[in-house]
C-alpha cells in the first residue's frame, strides 16, 4: 500500500486547536516541565498532527506539545502542524501508535484503547488486535485490565503500584480494588506480598458446596487468570468472594430446604404409621394358624395368599382378609391420589429444581424475568430476597445510596456480575411466584430435570400406606424386578421393614426413577435410556424437512 502523500506544513493559533480523542490518561509533570523548557528554548520543531472537526482542528497527535506551548506562547500564539482528514477510527488509531512509538503509553491507556477498538471491531478481538498491531496474547491482557478501577488505574499510570499489582487486582471485583490498593500502599507491599495476601483472602474452589461448572469460564477463577497475566494467584482459587458466598448460600438453602422437607414427611408418616402399625397388630391376631408348608415342604416360605395363586390344588388353610389385601394395591390409589398427598413436597422440589436451573443459566433467568414482568407475577418475587443481598450482588455501599447512585452503580456493573445477577431474580422468582402453573411450565421448556436433585428416598416413602407403597413399587418396576411373591413376602412384614427392604433391594436402582406423584403431570417417569437408538435421527430429520 502507498504512504499518504506528504501534507505541506504550516501554523496555526492555539485558539483554533481543540483536545482530541487521545487515549493517553497521564501527563508526567516532570517531563512536561522539560518540553516546557526545550520549546522555550528551541520551539516547536516538530508540527502535531490535527483533523477538522466542528469548526476548529482536533488534535490527533501532539497533545504534550500542544500543552506544552499553550504554557509558553498562550492562546494566541502559532505553531506548526499537519491538518489531514480522516475519520474518528483513524485517527483513535493513529493517536494510539502515536503515543506507543514516541513515549510508550501506560498499560491502563493501552487498557483503554483495546476497549474503544474493539466496540469499533463488533467485538471481534482477533480484527482489533490486528489493527492495534498487537499481538492477541498482548490485546487479551490489556482487555483484562480495562476492568481496574480508576484509583487503580491513575496509581498505575503514576507508577505508584507495578504492573504485577496492576494484574493481581484485575482479579479482584472493582467494588474491592479501592480498599485493596489502599492496603498495598500504606504498608507499602510489593508484588510477592500483594500475591500472598490476596491468596488469603480467596476461597479455595475445593472446598465449595455448589456446582463448579460455570466457575471454569469465570474471570475470578484464577486458573482464567493465569492465562492472562504472569502475576496471579495459584490455580483452583476464586477472587470474587462476594459471588462465591451467594453460591454456598444458594446451596444451603437447598440443603436446608431438603432437611425441611424431610422433617415434615416424617412427621406426617407418624400420622399414617400409627393406622398402619394398627393394621399390622390386627393380622397378627387374625393370623394365628402356623405358616402353611410350601410346595417343595419347606415351611415358612410364602404367604397363604401367594401360594394359593401358585398352587390352587394345594389347598392353604383360609386367609384373613387383611393378610390377602396387602398383596396388591387397593383399587382406589392412583398416581393422582398419591400426588394430592404429596402436594407440598412435589411443589417445594420442582421450585427448588427450577430455582437451580436458571441459577445456572442466565439466558433462561432472562426470559423468565421478561415473560414474568409481562404477565405481571414479577412483584411477587419478595422484596427482601434481593434487597438483603444487595451488598453481595452489587456492592457493599448500595443500600446506602439514593436511586440516582444506584443507577450508576448498576450502569458499570461487569457483564458478568449483571449476568449473576439476572440468574438470582430469576431462582428468586422459581421460588416466591404464587401460580405453581408458572413454575410447571418454566420447567417444561427450559427442560428441567426433577431426577437430576432428586430421588426416591426414606423420607418419601414413609408418608405413605402399605397399600400406596405397593402401587409406587409396581409403578417403578421394583415388583417386576424382585417378582410378585418375592414383593408379597416383604408386603407382609411391617411398615418400617417394607420400605428398608425396598430401599435397599440388590440390583435394583432408585436412581432416575420418578414415582408420579412427584412428576408435573402424575405420569411415572423412567430412568434415561443410556443407549443412543441407532439410525433414526437421521430419518427424523429427513421427515421433518421434506
Amino acid at each position: 500500500m502507498d504512504a499518504p502523500e506528504p501534507v505541506p506544513e504550516i501554523t496555526l493559533p492555539l485558539s483554533k486547536i481543540i483536545k482530541g480523542d487521545n487515549p493517553r490518561r497521564y501527563f508526567d509533570r516532570a517531563k512536561h516541565e522539560e518540553l516546557v523548557a526545550s520549546i522555550r528554548r528551541r520551539g516547536v520543531l516538530q508540527p502535531i498532527l490535527l483533523r477538522p472537526k466542528d469548526g476548529f482542528f482536533a488534535i490527533v497527535a501532539g497533545e504534550r506539545r500542544y500543552r506544552a506551548s499553550l504554557e509558553v506562547y498562550g492562546p494566541e500564539g502559532e505553531i506548526p502542524v499537519v491538518i489531514r482528514e480522516m475519520t474518528d477510527q483513524e485517527a483513535l488509531e493513529a493517536a494510539i501508535a502515536e503515543n506507543h512509538d514516541r513515549d510508550n503509553a501506560s498499560e491502563t491507556e493501552q487498557a483503554d484503547a483495546a476497549v474503544r477498538v474493539l466496540a469499533a471491531c463488533q467485538g471481534d478481538r482477533a480484527e482489533a488486535a490486528k489493527r492495534l498491531g498487537w499481538s492477541r496474547t498482548m490485546f487479551d491482557r490489556r482487555l483484562a485490565l480495562a476492568e481496574l478501577s480508576e484509583p487503580v488505574k491513575t496509581a498505575l499510570d503514576e507508577r505508584r503500584i507495578k504492573v504485577g499489582h496492576a494484574e493481581l487486582l484485575a482479579a479482584v471485583p472493582k467494588d474491592k480494588q479501592d480498599k485493596a490498593l489502599e492496603t498495598i500502599l500504606t504498608a507499602q507491599l510489593d508484588v510477592a506480598k500483594t500475591q500472598e495476601l490476596l491468596k488469603r483472602v480467596t476461597q479455595d474452589l475445593a472446598s465449595a458446596c455448589f456446582d463448579k461448572s460455570e466457575c471454569t469460564r469465570c474471570p475470578y477463577n484464577s486458573a482464567t487468570q493465569r492465562a492472562l497475566f504472569e502475576t496471579h494467584v495459584e490455580d483452583g482459587y476464586c477472587t470474587n468472594a462476594g459471588c462465591f458466598q451467594i453460591k454456598t448460600e444458594a446451596a444451603e438453602v437447598i440443603r436446608f430446604e431438603k432437611e425441611a422437607q424431610a422433617e415434615a414427611a416424617a412427621r406426617a408418616a407418624l400420622a399414617t404409621s400409627a393406622d398402619d402399625e394398627g393394621a399390622d397388630t390386627a393380622d397378627t391376631e387374625l393370623d394365628t394358624a402356623p405358616p402353611a408348608a410350601s410346595q417343595d415342604g419347606e415351611g415358612g416360605g410364602e404367604p397363604p395368599s401367594v401360594q394359593s395363586e401358585a398352587n390352587p390344588s394345594s389347598a392353604p388353610a383360609p386367609v384373613s382378609p387383611a393378610k390377602a389385601s396387602q398383596s396388591a394395591p387397593k383399587p382406589g390409589v392412583t398416581a393422582k391420589s398419591l400426588a394430592a398427598r404429596t402436594k407440598e413436597l412435589r411443589e417445594a422440589t420442582w421450585r427448588t429444581a427450577l430455582a437451580r436451573a436458571l441459577a445456572g443459566n442466565v439466558d433462561h433467568a432472562r426470559t423468565t424475568i421478561l415473560v414474568a414482568a409481562m404477565s405481571g407475577s414479577l412483584s411477587q418475587i419478595k422484596a427482601e430476597t434481593l434487597t438483603s443481598r444487595a451488598s453481595l450482588l452489587v456492592g457493599d455501599n448500595f443500600r446506602d445510596l439514593d436511586y440516582a447512585n444506584r443507577i450508576a452503580e448498576i450502569q458499570v456493573l461487569p457483564d458478568a456480575r449483571s449476568a449473576n445477577i439476572l440468574s438470582v431474580i430469576g431462582a428468586a422468582y422459581a421460588k416466591d411466584v404464587l401460580n405453581f402453573s408458572h413454575v410447571a411450565d418454566l420447567a417444561r421448556v427450559f427442560g428441567v430435570d426433577l431426577r437430576d436433585s432428586w430421588q426416591v428416598d426414606q423420607a418419601f416413602l414413609e408418608r405413605y400406606t402399605k397399600d400406596e407403597l405397593s402401587f409406587i413399587a409396581q409403578e417403578c418396576g421394583l415388583v417386576a424386578h424382585i417378582g410378585a411373591k418375592s414383593f408379597a413376602r416383604l408386603l407382609a412384614s411391617k411398615k418400617t421393614e417394607l420400605i428398608t427392604g425396598m430401599l435397599n433391594r440388590i440390583g435394583f436402582d432408585w436412581a432416575g426413577r420418578l414415582p408420579g406423584a412427584m412428576t408435573l403431570d402424575s405420569t411415572y417417569g423412567p430412568p434415561p435410556d443410556p443407549t443412543p437408538v441407532p439410525d433414526e435421527a437421521p430419518a427424523r430429520v429427513a421427515e421433518l424437512v421434506a
